[in-house]
């Protein structure tokens, strides 16, 4: 046996020869190497996230998607959705069986709310109250529904008068509130809509991507119909699984509608059968594997602690950044303590501060992210996340030192 012979059989099986499987007629020409990228193995520097999200993620959520892979369709696999789906109603605090990961970002459950929802031509009443009322407006737009905004001042949220008014006027066949509103730091009370909401006819939706976890949430008691929320914030995974959530009414809206939605991706007719809601399993598209391990760990870690323990952990880190923050001269862009997000805190920048220098100081010196803000309150704000696995009190106070030593740097102290 020649050498040359010899090197090609220790060669894999494609590359003998530079053997392809080009069609008959394909010109194969030589491969450029020019963007061919050097062998490496990737860093990632270890940084506190204390901003609005994504949260630094639990140790044993990390480890979860590096277990092997099984295929989406395998019955071990779907017990570990049906798992998802369990903890899921216990996060929500429903007895509903429509519970699930929708495979993409919070974006992706709320156009999947909007979408599934919301007919051409039907009203929705949207609480705009900062970016995400203002992106609910035009997905719905969108979508073609007949969008009626209400709006208040970024720091504000709405009365149960002013949206029992617009309910009994409009009769909206959906109402979306958002119960954290990240970019402006305020936590919208459902309290009394989801009667209100029964008696007009309407579907109660509600935005809880920084809030599930952090704050109290029961969607049977309450009233509510439809949830989306986010895997990366209090829930402590990665980005890209949204949690999602449908009543009896919601669902029958769904099943009753004289059109299809407009969207064959996150349609739940299809999507829900995917994950079993309608007694069998049918292929949609390839679930998140890797992803859903991680969210089967993040939801079992939330049962270990248990929803009053978490809340309660949350409620204590907010609680120790405003008496720490206050002591340095700073105050709250959202006034009223009752309109105040436990979650992601936006903090007044004092006149002849500047901001981003404050920013840059923490990620330079201490390895740690806060952001400024967002819409609304680009400019005006700091956001601080005390959210799932970073909400703990030595987190907290490296936050309050890092505002310390950068507003010295400043001479504001």
């Amino acid at each position: 046996m020649s050498a040359r012979q010899a090197a090609a059989r220790l060669l894999p099986f494609g590359a003998r020869a530079f053997a392809h499987a080009a069609r008959a007629g394909e010109v194969v020409g030589t491969v450029s190497n020019a963007h061919r990228a050097a062998s490496s193995v990737m860093e990632v520097p270890q940084r506190l996230l204390m901003g609005p999200g994504p949260a630094n993620a639990h140790p044993r959520i990390l480890a979860a998607q590096a277990l092997p892979l099984l295929g989406h369709m395998h019955p071990p696999f779907l017990k570990i959705m049906d798992e998802i789906s369990e903890g899921l109603r216990y996060v929500f605090q429903t007895d509903s069986k429509y519970t699930l990961m929708v495979s993409g970002t919070g974006h992706a459950g709320m156009e999947a709310a909007i979408a599934n929802l919301l007919e051409p031509g039907e009203k929705i009443i949207v609480g705009n109250a900062g970016i995400w009322g203002e992106r609910v407006a035009d997905l719905s737009a969108r979508y073609g529904g007949d969008v009626i905004e209400l709006k208040v001042p970024a720091g504000k949220t709405f009365s149960l008068p002013e949206l029992t008014a617009a309910l009994e006027q409009h009769k909206p066949k959906v109402l979306f509130l958002c119960q954290g509103e990240s970019s402006t730091g305020t936590h919208q009370s459902l309290a009394g809509l989801g009667e209100v909401c029964r008696r007009t006819g309407t579907l109660l939706l509600v935005d809880t991507v920084c809030s599930l976890g952090g704050v109290p949430l029961f969607a049977d008691a309450w009233g509510v119909d439809c949830i989306y929320s986010g895997s990366q914030k209090c829930l402590s995974g990665p980005p890209g699984a949204a949690p999602f959530f449908m009543s009896e009414r919601a669902m029958e809206k769904l099943q009753s509608r004289a059109t299809k939605p407009a969207t064959f991706n996150l349609d739940m007719n299809l999507i829900g059968d995917y994950w079993g809601w309608f007694g069998k399993r049918s292929y949609h598209h390839t679930g998140m594997v890797s992803t859903m391990y991680a969210m089967r760990e993040a939801l079992a870690i939330v049962a270990e602690e248990g929803l009053d323990n978490l809340w309660a952990r949350h409620l204590a880190g907010h609680q120790q950044l405003w008496e720490g923050l206050s002591k340095l001269g700073l105050k709250p862009f959202v006034e009223n303590d009752a309109d105040r997000l436990i979650t992601v805190n936006t903090i007044k920048i004092p006149d002849g501060v500047d901001w981003a220098a404050v920013v840059k100081n923490a990620m330079d010196k201490y390895n740690l992210e806060i952001a400024g803000g967002l819409g609304p309150t680009a400019g005006k704000v700091w956001r601080i996340g005390i959210m799932g696995y970073n909400a703990t009190p030595a987190n907290v106070a490296l936050v309050i030192e890092a505002f310390r030593d950068g507003l010295a740097q400043q001479g504001k102290l």
